[in-house]
């Protein structure tokens, strides 16, 4: 769905709003960021640290970690 969206539908003004109460508005594409991307990115951090916890070795998520064998 993001993929169909253009240059100017993620340049429109998102707008958060309490009822009538305007919260704040900023692009698209910058509230997509925000809350979709570095959302998602903070909740795959808290799980690093559950699995941690457990004595789980973490998953290599951008190549491989320290948990991995002969690194």
């Amino acid at each position: 769905m993001l993929d169909e969206c253009g240059e100017d539908e993620l340049a429109a003004e998102w707008t958060l709003r309490n009822g009538d109460h305007v919260i704040f508005s900023q692009p698209r594409a910058l509230a997509f960021r925000i809350f979709g991307l570095s959302h998602m990115i903070h909740h795959r951090a808290q799980l690093g640290v559950y699995l941690r916890l457990l004595d789980i070795p973490l998953p290599g998520m951008y190549g491989p970690t320290a948990d991995e064998k002969g690194i």
